[in-house]
This record gives C-alpha cells, sequence and structure tokens, in this order.
C-alpha cells in the first residue's frame, strides 16, 4: 500500500478510535438508576460511578497529553484503549459496586483518547489537510454523547446494564484492531525526546482530582463542611505549586508560557464554560425526559426512549463539523469559536425559557450539537496553530481537561440547585429546572460575550 493511501485511511480510523471512547465515556448517567436498583447501593452512592471515571480521566488526560508529544505514539494510543478494554470488562462482570468502581476508573482513560489521536494526526497528515482532521478529531466528544446515550438507552431499556459493557468491549476490541493495522508502527523519528515531569504529573494530578472531587461531591457533603474546604485547600495548594515548579522547568508537563498566546488563553477558557453549560444542559434535558408527567414538566419517557433525546446532539455535531471543514479557509478560527459559542448561548436560551414539549428539547440538543461541533472544532486548531508541534499533545490534553472541569463543575452546580428546589415527592420543583437551564444560558452568554470582545480588541490592534 502507498504512503498516499495509508495516510487517506488513517484519519477514519484516528477518528473511529476516538468516537469509540466517547461512546464508552457516556455509559453514565442514565445508568444511574439501574447501578443503584442492581448493585444495592442509594442513587447517591451510585453517582460514584461518574464521579470517579471524571476523576481518573482528568489525572490521566495531560499524562497521556504530554506522552503523545514522545516517540511512542502507537503504542501509547494501543496501550489505553487496552486499559479501556480492561475497564470495560471489569465493570461487566463486576460482583459488587467496589469491583464496578475499579472498571469505571479503568474507563477514565477515555478522556485522553482523543489529544493523542490529534497528535497522531498532526504528525502523519499531510500539512493542507491537517487542520480538518483536528477539527473531526475534536467534534467526536459531541458525537460520540449523542450516540452514546441512545444505545445506552435502548440496551438499558431491553436488557441490563451488563450488556452495555459488553457493547463497549466489541467497540473498543475493534478499536485496537483498526488500529493496529492502520496507524503507522514504530518509534517517530521526528518527535523531540524530552524527559518527563513527574513532579508536575502529580501536582496536577493532585490539584485537578481535589478540585473534581471538592465540586463533584460538595452536594452531598455541604459545600461549607471540613470535606468540601480541605479538598479545596489541597487542590489549590498542589495547582499552586504545579504552576510554580512548571515555569521554572525547561521542559514541564504542560508548558504554560505558551497561555501568553492570546488564542490557546481563548481557546482554554472558552473549553471550561462550554464545557459547564453542555453537561447542565444534557443532565437537565435528561431529567426533564424522564421525570414523571406530575411534577408539570416532566414527559415520563421510558429510558429506552429517553436516550434517544441525546442523538440530535450528534446530528448538529456533525454537521456542523462538515460545514466548518468547506468554511475553514473562509472564516478565521478567531471568528468561528465565539460564532459556535453564540450558537450554543442560544441553545441554552431556548432550553431556559422552552423545555415544556419534546420537540423544544430535541430542537435545543441540534443547536446545541451544532455551536459544540463549531467550537470544539476551532479550539484544538487554534492551539496547534499557536504551539510548538513538541507540545501539541500536552496542550490539546490540557484543554481537554479543561473541559472535563467545566463539565463537573456544571453538573455539581445543577445538581445543587436542584437539590435546593426538591418537591415532597423528591423530584425537582419546575422553579429548579428553569433555575439550572438559566445558570447554563447565562455561562453561554458570558463565554460568548468575552469571546467577540477579544475578537474586535484583536481586529482594532490589526487595523489600528
Amino acid at each position: 500500500m502507498t504512503d498516499s493511501a495509508a495516510t487517506s485511511r488513517l484519519v477514519p480510523v484516528l477518528i473511529y478510535a476516538a468516537l469509540s471512547t466517547s461512546i464508552v465515556s457516556s455509559l453514565g448517567m442514565l445508568l444511574v438508576p439501574a447501578i443503584s436498583r442492581e448493585m444495592n447501593v442509594s442513587v447517591g452512592t451510585a453517582q460514584w460511578m461518574l464521579t470517579v471515571n471524571l476523576l481518573f480521566g482528568a489525572i490521566s488526560t495531560p499524562i497521556m497529553g504530554r506522552l503523545s508529544d514522545g516517540p511512542h505514539k502507537k503504542r501509547l494510543l494501543l496501550v489505553s484503549l487496552a486499559v479501556i478494554l480492561v475497564g470495560s470488562v471489569v465493570a461487566a462482570l463486576a460482583p459488587n459496586f467496589t469491583v464496578f468502581l475499579i472498571g469505571r476508573a479503568l474507563q477514565g482513560l477515555t478522556y485522553g483518547i482523543v489529544p493523542v489521536t490529534i497528535s497522531l494526526a498532526r504528525r502523519y497528515v499531510p500539512a493542507d489537510k491537517v487542520q480538518a482532521s483536528i477539527s473531526s478529531l475534536s467534534v467526536t466528544v459531541a458525537t460520540g454523547l449523542g450516540i452514546g446515550y441512545p444505545l445506552t438507552g435502548v440496551i438499558a431499556g431491553v436488557t441490563e446494564f451488563r450488556v452495555a459493557f459488553w457493547f463497549a468491549v466489541l467497540f473498543i476490541v475493534s478499536a485496537i484492531v483498526v488500529v493496529f493495522v492502520a496507524v503507522p508502527a514504530g518509534p517517530d523519528q521526528q518527535a523531540t525526546r524530552l524527559p518527563f515531569d513527574y513532579g508536575g504529573a502529580a501536582f496536577l494530578s493532585l490539584g485537578l482530582g481535589g478540585l473534581l472531587l471538592s465540586v463533584s461531591e460538595a452536594p452531598k457533603w455541604g459545600w461549607a463542611s471540613p470535606w468540601t474546604i480541605g479538598s479545596f485547600v489541597l487542590a489549590a495548594l498542589c495547582l499552586f505549586f504545579w504552576v510554580r515548579t512548571g515555569l521554572r522547568l525547561r521542559d514541564p508537563l504542560i508548558n504554560l508560557r505558551v497561555f501568553q498566546h492570546g488564542e490557546v488563553l481563548l481557546a482554554n477558557a472558552a473549553a471550561a464554560g462550554l464545557g459547564a453549560a453542555l453537561y447542565i444542559g444534557l443532565s437537565i434535558s435528561s431529567l426533564v425526559a424522564q421525570a414523571p408527567m406530575s411534577t408539570g414538566y416532566g414527559m415520563a419517557l421510558p429510558v429506552f426512549w429517553a436516550g434517544f433525546v441525546m442523538l440530535p446532539l450528534s446530528v448538529g455535531s456533525f454537521a456542523a463539523n462538515r460545514l466548518v471543514r468547506r468554511l475553514s479557509r473562509r472564516i478565521e478560527l478567531t471568528t468561528l469559536l465565539p460564532s459556535g459559542a453564540g450558537i450554543v448561548a442560544g441553545a441554552g436560551m431556548l432550553l431556559w425559557f422552552a423545555h415544556d414539549e419534546l420537540w423544544e428539547i430535541l430542537l435545543g440538543m441540534v443547536t446545541f450539537g451544532v455551536g459544540m461541533g463549531a467550537s470544539y472544532a476551532a479550539m484544538p486548531a487554534l492551539i496547534a496553530r499557536s504551539v510548538a508541534r513538541a507540545e501539541l499533545g500536552s496542550s490539546v490534553s490540557f484543554n481537554q481537561v479543561l473541559r472535563s472541569v467545566g463539565a463537573s463543575f456544571g453538573t455539581a452546580v445543577s445538581g445543587a440547585v436542584l437539590a435546593a428546589n426538591m418537591a415532597p415527592d423528591l423530584h425537582a420543583t419546575g422553579d429548579g429546572v428553569r433555575a439550572t437551564f438559566a445558570i447554563g444560558a447565562l455561562i453561554c452568554m458570558a463565554v460568548t460575550i468575552s469571546l467577540l470582545i477579544h475578537a474586535f480588541a484583536s481586529r482594532r490592534r490589526l487595523t489600528g
């Protein structure tokens, strides 16, 4: 096979690998009631299947990103997929909730797969196609969620939760096979061999882990409890030492000096804000779809159909990616990012004021997908053109981490608001649902306004 033919099939293979792991990461929200029932634990305890997955994802993603800048990109991708495979098998066979959590923790490596695939694309895809390839890989996060939720809903509605994890096993096995066959073998001779920053990895992992744990569990522990305050303090100290040591090292885990580039700072700030807004929209839309009609807002959809509420998210993100690829040569990336954020803000406003009918939720999801598809396509491309090839993996992985941090904040905030607005029947009130949708919409608006201000300021500097 010629080099050009091998390259032409590389991008679809990387997209499939990223899509498979994104689908695996969606095995969570809809399955909490089933896990609670089958594992004989409370719903609050069952929520740890989401928390532990996010925690280990936040810890592993920056490490995987730095390693992907090195010479053994294919080996890293295969090992990561193998760990996710083991986690899926453990979760499927788990005899109790503790073992199940171990499997979910191993599945947390799914969050680091996209940065690894982007590094591979940056290395092996021709220069004239690399930007489109990076954009396509980035939006697989939203596309995978839109596919994963319906799949999970169908499986959970027809069979049991273990079957969903066996489907994950099949996905990952197929991804390992295609990666092994299609991705160029051997070490990357062009990669710079840099010493690994073990201290930075430890400080960042503990800091992010403490931060996400605090935000995720604060609604249960209490925002003023010693556990919550202690976790926040630990996280702040670890992140402080990570920044301090990282600025002194020649080859840190993540080169914080790249934040001097306005485009990199812009992409990362948007990642956190839009990540929070997306998960608020997803979680509350799922709640509205499944809540009983007696709540006044619920649609009483069974879990079989509730997952399909998220399918328009995948359709919208896929369509946006195709459109972005056509317009990328005509529209500046600094224009594309605020445009995408504005569309997300529109989706948030729509859900805030109109979520009583199923078609309104579906319209909100497809609009979310379009906005996220455009935004996620622009973020890594902005980073890629602002940082050196040797630091792409770590820089993009940190962007992915900030999406997860934002998602955790969004999930925690929505949980706290709903907990404070609970009806006697233990379902959230309509006011609580509207307030949570409002928070998501306002976050989107703040991100969009900030991006527009930066865009106008940059244009004025260029024309001044």
